[in-house]
């Protein structure tokens, strides 16, 4: 009997030897779903509730009952210098799985997915570390800075043409065809932090709210965002403004409210950087490097800026001319 004991033992280590590891960002969560989660729905981002909370993307999660919403919100970093690295739904094996978000360092990948407000699909420019302290780019997000002083404006991130996308898995049949670049595979070897308690209380609030079932809001939740976690009611909740089939919408996609930014887009940033983006109130965002992952370049202290209406044309400013009939 101790000679099969030991032999077990054997055999169990050489499993375990030939098994290759793999980080946190890779697990797979849950059961093979074998229908992609619907599309990301569209909505505003709520204002941030203080200094020091970072914006974490609303996400679909399969339950019972099928998909449901988790609504995006701003949490706490468990530790200064970490930055969220949103999960994402993946092809492979036969279904569709889940790979976990988690804290770190960097800004790791999460399938390509555009959730926007700083996550375009590759890296985060919503904003930094900065000596202890997170500055918010209000390009893109929501921040009152007349209460909240470390901010800038980055427009150097939004790019202005406006693809209609809000594809909410990576791979199969109509999902994003985005692969890790070197930055985020090397993100994903560093050391890793879990969701926080309160993160983890969000999406089980989440799970037994039937308004949030895929199946009840048709992909059209009205409670996509909240202000803080666990918080469905008041004045912080942001209703989903429209919601389409895997492939599109109508609009760039998520934004935060009034003139700010908009950053919806689709797969991949391309690889030379965007313009300037003045007048970009409904454009989306590009990244095409991860400096803003914990980067401490010092940011800043500028107010929220406004844009400003783009003067009218002269074609537009005349009366448009009738038609002769033949």
């Amino acid at each position: 009997m101790r000679r099969i004991s030991i032999l077990g033992l054997v055999l169990f280590a050489l499993v375990m030897v030939l098994v290759p590891a793999r980080s946190s960002a890779q697990i797979s969560v849950g059961v093979a779903v074998h229908i992609g989660p619907p599309a990301l729905p569209v909505y505003e981002q709520p204002i941030c509730p203080g200094a020091g909370y970072l914006w974490t993307p609303g996400y679909w999660a399969y339950g019972p009952d099928g998909y449901y919403w988790v609504p995006g919100t701003w949490v706490m970093a468990p530790s200064v210098g970490l930055l969220w690295t949103p999960g994402y739904w993946g092809w492979g094996g036969g279904g569709y799985f889940f790979h976990a978000g988690y804290w770190g360092p960097h800004v790791g990948f999460y399938g390509g997915i555009n959730y926007g407000f700083g996550y375009g699909g590759v890296g985060f420019v919503g904003g930094r570390w900065n000596g202890g302290v997170f500055a918010y780019n209000t390009a893109v997000m929501h921040v009152n800075a007349t209460m909240i002083h470390n901010t800038y404006v980055d427009r150097t991130v939004v790019n202005n043409v406006t693809v209609n996308n809000h594809v909410s898995f990576n791979g199969g049949t109509g999902g994003v065809a985005a692969q890790p670049t070197a930055a985020e595979r090397a993100a994903e070897n560093e050391h890793h932090v879990a969701p926080t308690a309160m993160q983890t209380q969000h999406e089980h609030a989440a799970s037994t709210n039937r308004a949030l079932l895929a199946s009840e809001n048709h992909g059209k939740p009205a409670i996509a965002a909240t202000t803080k976690p666990g918080e469905f009611t008041g004045h912080g909740v942001a209703a989903a403004r429209e919601a389409t089939p895997h492939g599109g919408s109508t609009n760039g996609g998520n934004r935060p409210p009034s003139s700010s930014a908009d950053l919806h887009k689709t797969d991949r940033p391309p690889s030379s950087s965007a313009g300037s983006g003045a007048n970009s109130s409904h454009s989306n965002t590009t990244n095409s490097s991860h400096g803003n992952n914990g980067s401490n370049n010092p940011p800043k202290n500028e107010s929220h800026a406004q844009n400003k209406p783009p003067a009218k044309s002269a074609s537009e400013s005349k009366p448009p001319k009738e038609n002769k009939p033949h």
